[in-house]
């Protein structure tokens, strides 16, 4: 019969006990077959047993068992169960970790274990805290617990975990918790090899806790519990830490040793000063406690209380308050080195003080104190320094910082000085605010040309090479320890360089100053001059300042004197040369402005007077000639007695001799212009003749007297009186000069005067002269004067002698008759006793008819001698001497020129020696005219004022005046202006004569500086036009050649905006005072400067100058004279040509050199005529070439021949 009441036994993991029954009487001797399912049809046997325990089994397995019963053979109805084997227990469980509020605990897993289930109690009340299942193997868990409600209220039945597995349990007073149970991490789980943690969050702090773990089967089926107790830690408050501790409060922090936020936890403060305390609650691990008091120790715990739990552990600390910060911190004082600070404070007795140059920044430098105020010294000038102040309080402890910033002085620079300065050197010295002997200073040398810097560490230094007369801004900047102070500048300007070169050109009155300065900054420079005149003058010193030129000129000197010039280079209105340039110089002495002549009756002796010239004059050279003789004295000066009138006698001359004499002021070695004047001694009695005169008898009443005039050595004969005598032959007296015809035939007298010759009878200009015969017929009743040539007696005895006059008075009461007395006379001795025939008519008609027509000879004569003179006068307008001519034909020149150059060039050196008084004697008033001086560029080179050239008169009667003559031409008598180099103050002028007098061309002679001297002003403008007073001059064009350069001007009239083209030939080639290399230069330059004539106006004079306008001005218009008379007239005369020249102005051709290549231009252009056959040498030679665009020229109306 089959089995029943199958039961299992208390089944392990591997072994299932099974026990059944059967009601059979047999059944003691049944087989049991007992058969599983799983295994195999694993097959146990059991005889006589009701009963079996299956091992070797697997954990966690189901299985399903049959019981068969067996008796011989024959088999009951099987039996089935099923019986699941337990899974096997966990093992290796521990505690991991275990803190205030939390656990992990750790297990190892069977791999028939589908789940774990841990049940968690407190050890110390018994309670069941959690019952957490479904823990799967190798996997990590978080599981946090929560108090659902309080057991003081109701009693509940507990439910720990969640689903079919809760616990329920009745627990008075128990607390009810459930928990949330979170998977930390299922990436890496392993359920074989991976223990099993679990975190237990939110336990109760310092408890005993057990935990009991179960391995579960899939079926749900437990294992074996494995058990473990723990305690959880209590709560502990440690690092306690007071910050941003103030005078009256600080902020305390504290760490707890549980991780669970600070919300959990209550912590209660204790604060317990000196004479106070106070408490709080705070629920963080922080707190403020406010309200304390200064430099206090406080006690402070803090109590730590978690929810539901015991008070932790307190922490304890003691702190001290800092003290009040300072009041009142301020800077009493501050110098360069030191800055002085004051504060007050209640609480602390002793202070820190931190000193940084920066705010924020590193500490330099601490100082302690325990008073009020302090002094820092040490500091560094011109620097930012912060201070910040700590009050010190108990225990270390430090108040609030209090800071106060400020800067020290700066160092300075002050008082720079100069203390010399050269035109390359300056010494600067200065002062400074700091007395400190470590500064460097740094010098920035800032000047027009250049900057430089330097560095000192004195307080001076010299400061070398630099530029003269420049101005330098020196800053002067101090620095220490890298740091600068005030700078302070100061501008100085270096000493100018003294000038040099210095050159003085003076006249009577005036002195003109030239001088060099090759400094860099010379346009900028002003030039003090201090005249000073020399010996003991009580004149003041004259002061002239020029800036940015180095010339000038000082008038209203006084003539003659010496006087010093000093130079001084000045710039920037202070700073001077420190030597000047000094130089003597002596004005020219005044000339002596005019003499006169005064004769002394009957003496060779002449009296000469003159004004005292201006000025001084140490003495005067008078020159006396005549021809070939001459003689020369050194006369005293004025002095005090003759200070208005110069009076002196020249001696031992000649009567009636025209002497001309020169007087020449003199004075510091120098002459003044030459005064001439030509002086004709005095008269006296004519010597008389050796001779008596001839007497004849012409008829019984009339005689022939023939005699030979007086020499005239005595002065010109004016008059011849014929006396006749019937007496005895003794030397006449003067008082026969007082008989007449009338008192001879009345008896009074047996002399008396018959025939009166005069000077105006004769019809001389110049007396009778000496070589000339005279005859007289005596006895013809003419008349003459007072005296009547009545016949003579027939029969009669007579004698002649004749009376000669160098000066002849008539008597003012007697009409016509001499007085002997006043007149100066002389008598020949009679003649020789002629006797009268008797009365003859016929001879006595003949004798009238030829004394008749003598008179009708003599009238006729004085008539065309007459209208002669007249005629002369009127074709001249210039009055000049008769010109001296040596005029030879072109066929024998070479002869001439090859005799007058042997022995030297002897024979012209004569003829240039005749010509060298040649117009001296024309009056030059103009010229020297106060006025007018400083505009001549030499005092001994004045234009004659019969050809001077006049220009228009503006607003003073000089204005008309400039250096310059009308000079003839071939053609004209105006053909050329010959004038002198312009000067700078005559620019005006020389512009205005070109205008006025319709300049087409200037011809320019001279350089404008030769051998270092200035010869001609540059007058002419370069790029721009320039204004020179109303004329306006711009240059069109310029070609430079290498003898000559040509330069094209447009000459503009501002006031009627006229104009007309002028060329200026510039000839660069001819030196001073000498001559051209070669005669061809100076001949084609010549035919250059006529080719462009011939397209100006022919009354345009061409304007001619060098330097003085005398020399090469000279050479040039004889040259052009020369070339048309040889093309002419087949002659030359160039000695004439030059005598012209200088009729019309003084020293025309000034040298000797000059005037002998005259003669050689003459003959090398004759030369040429006769080997080329042409009438002109210069040919189109390359310097025309320049000219081939020009238009045609106009053709201008022949002007009328004019050959000086």
């Amino acid at each position: 019969s089959p089995v029943f009441d199958i039961e299992v036994g208390s089944v392990s993991s591997t072994a299932v006990p099974l026990m059944w029954k059967n009601n059979d009487t047999f059944a003691s001797t049944y087989m049991y077959r007992v058969e599983s399912e799983e295994e195999n049809k694993r097959l146990i046997s059991v005889l006589n047993q009701t009963s079996i325990d299956i091992t070797d089994l697997s954990p966690a397995t189901s299985y399903m068992f049959s019981i068969t019963p067996e008796i011989n053979n024959n088999s009951g109805a099987p039996r089935t169960i099923n019986v699941t084997t337990e899974p096997l227990p966990v093992s290796g469980l521990h505690v991991v970790f275990v803190g205030v509020t939390k656990v992990t605990l750790a297990w190892k897993n069977d791999n028939s274990t589908a789940t774990c289930r841990m049940l968690l109690e407190d050890a110390g009340s018994d309670e069941k805290v959690a019952n957490i299942s479904d823990l799967k193997p190798g996997i990590q868990y978080k599981v946090t617990l929560s108090l659902i409600e309080s057991n003081e209220t109701q009693r509940e039945s507990l439910v720990i975990g969640n689903g079919s597995d809760a616990i329920s349990t009745e627990s008075p007073a128990a607390p009810v918790y459930k928990y949330t149970l979170e998977p930390e991490d299922t990436s890496s789980v392993h359920a074989l090899t991976g223990d099993t943690k679990v975190l237990i969050l939110r336990l109760k702090s310092d408890t005993e806790y057990n935990a009991t773990v179960y391995s579960r089967a899939p079926d749900g089926k437990e294992g074996q519990p494995l058990e473990i107790g723990f305690r959880t830690k209590s709560s502990l408050v440690f690092d306690i830490e007071a910050a941003n501790i103030s005078a009256t409060g600080m902020t305390l922090t504290w760490k707890i040793n549980d991780d669970e936020p600070s919300s959990f936890y209550t912590f209660k403060i204790q604060v317990a000063g000196q004479t106070s305390s106070l408490n709080l609650t705070v629920n963080e691990t922080q707190a403020v406690i406010t309200s304390l008091s200064p430099s206090t120790l406080y006690n402070i715990t803090v109590h730590p209380f978690l929810n539901g739990s015991a008070e932790g552990i307190p922490g304890f600390l003691q702190v001290y308050t800092r003290p009040d910060p300072v009041s009142n911190f301020r800077v009493t004082n501050v110098t360069t080195r030191a800055i002085g600070l004051a504060w007050s404070s209640n609480y602390s007795d002793f202070f820190k003080i931190l000193i940084t140059q920066d705010e924020g920044g590193k500490p330099l430098e601490e100082e302690t104190t325990n008073q009020g105020s302090i002094v820092i010294e040490d500091l560094h000038p011109g620097t930012k320094y912060c201070f910040e102040i700590f009050p010190q309080g108990p225990n270390g402890t430090e108040g609030d910082p209090q800071t106060v910033c400020n800067t020290t002085d700066p160092s300075a620079v002050f008082n720079i000085s100069v203390v010399y300065v050269t035109t390359t050197e300056m010494q600067l010295r200065w002062q400074s605010t700091d007395i400190a002997s470590e500064y460097i200073y740094h010098l920035d040398i800032v000047s027009k040309h250049s900057s430089d810097q330097v560095n000192s560490s004195r307080k001076e230094i010299t400061l070398r090479g630099l530029t003269p007369g420049t101005l330098y801004n020196i800053t002067i900047i101090p620095e220490v320890n890298n740091i600068k102070g005030d700078s302070n500048t100061t501008a100085q300007y270096t000493r100018p360089s003294n000038v040099s070169n210095l050159e003085v050109n003076t006249n009577t009155t005036a002195a003109t100053f030239s001088w060099q300065n090759l400094d860099e900054a010379s346009s900028t420079y002003t030039y003090r001059l201090i005249i000073e005149q020399g010996g003991n003058s009580s004149e003041e010193a004259k002061e002239v300042t020029v800036i940015g030129i180095t010339y000038a000129t000082v008038t209203e000197l006084i003539p003659g004197s010496w006087y010093t010039v000093k130079i001084f280079t000045q710039v920037g209105d202070v700073i001077e040369s420190l030597e000047p340039d000094r130089q003597s110089f002596c004005t020219e002495p005044a000339p002596v402005a005019s003499f006169h002549c005064e004769v002394v009756p009957k003496e060779p002796t002449l009296v000469l007077k003159w004004a005292c010239p201006p000025g001084t004059s140490t003495g005067f050279q008078l020159e006396v000639s005549r021809g070939d003789w001459k003689n020369m004295t050194l006369l005293e000066g004025c002095s005090s007695e003759n200070l208005t009138e110069y009076r002196t006698e020249v001696t031992y001359l000649n009567f009636s001799t025209s002497y001309d004499i020169s007087i020449t002021a003199l004075s510091c070695n120098k002459t003044a212009p030459a005064t001439q004047n030509t002086c004709l001694t005095g008269i006296t009695d004519p010597p008389s003749p050796d001779e008596s005169p001839n007497i004849t008898s012409v008829s019984h009443n009339s005689v022939k007297v023939k005699f030979s005039g007086f020499e005239a050595s005595h002065g010109p004969i004016k008059a011849y009186a014929l006396i006749l005598t019937t007496g005895e032959d003794v030397s006449p007296s003067v008082d026969v000069l007082n008989h007449t015809y009338e008192d001879f035939k009345k008896g009074f007298s047996d002399t008396y005067v018959t025939y009166l010759i005069t000077t105006e009878e004769e019809g001389h200009s110049q007396g009778l002269s000496e070589d000339s015969k005279y005859e007289i017929n005596v006895g013809n009743e003419s008349t003459t004067q007072g005296y009547y040539n009545g016949k003579l007696e027939p029969l009669g005895s007579y004698r002649a002698c004749v009376a000669g006059f160098t000066n002849i008075t008539f008597k003012p009461t007697n009409v016509g008759l001499i007085d002997g007395a006043r007149s100066y006379v002389s008598f020949s001795r009679y003649s020789d006793a002629v006797f009268l025939p008797q009365d003859p008519g016929v001879i006595c008609g003949a004798v009238f008819g030829c004394i008749f027509g003598a008179m009708v000879i003599v009238a006729v004569g004085g008539f065309i001698f007459w209208r002669k003179k007249r005629k002369d006068a009127k074709n001249n307008d210039v009055s000049f001497s008769q010109i001296k001519s040596k005029l030879i034909r072109v066929e024998n020149f070479e002869a001439y020129f090859k005799k007058q150059r042997a022995d030297s060039n002897c024979g012209f050196a004569e003829e240039y020696e005749d010509l060298k008084l040649v117009g001296i004697s024309l009056p030059k008033y103009a010229a020297e005219l106060a006025e007018n001086r400083g505009k001549n560029r030499y005092n001994n080179v004045l234009p004659y004022d019969i050809s001077r050239v006049k220009l228009s008169v503006q607003t003073h009667s000089t204005d008309d005046y400039i250096n310059a003559n009308y000079m003839p031409g071939y053609h004209s008598k105006r053909d050329f202006i010959a004038t002198q180099g312009p000067l700078p103050n005559t620019l005006k002028d020389f512009w205005r004569m070109v205008w006025e007098k319709n300049v087409y061309a200037i011809v320019m002679l001279t350089k404008c500086v030769e051998q270092g001297r200035t010869k001609c002003e540059e007058y002419w403008p370069s790029k721009q036009a320039q204004d020179y007073g109303d004329i306006t001059v711009t240059m069109a064009s310029e070609i430079v050649l290498p003898e000559w350069t040509i330069r094209d001007f447009t000459v503009k009239n501002n006031q009627t905006s006229e104009s007309h083209p002028l060329r200026q030939f510039h000839f660069t080639s001819w030196p001073d005072h000498g001559v051209p290399d070669t005669t061809d230069l100076l001949i084609n330059f010549r035919y250059l400067v006529r080719d462009y004539m011939k397209q100006s106006p022919p009354e345009s004079p061409v304007l001619v100058h060098c330097s003085a306008g005398v020399g090469r001005t000279g050479t040039f218009i004889a040259i052009d004279r020369l070339i048309y008379q040889i093309e002419n007239e087949n002659t030359v005369d160039v000695y004439g040509i030059v005598y012209d020249l200088r009729m019309h102005r003084p020293l025309m051709v000034q040298t000797e050199d000059q005037y002998v290549f005259l003669n050689q231009c003459v003959l090398d252009i004759i030369r040429s005529q006769k080997d080329s056959k042409v009438d002109l040498i210069y040919q189109n030679t390359t310097a025309m070439t320049i000219y081939e665009n020009l238009a045609p020229a106009t053709t201008f109306g022949k002007t009328n021949g004019y050959i000086a």
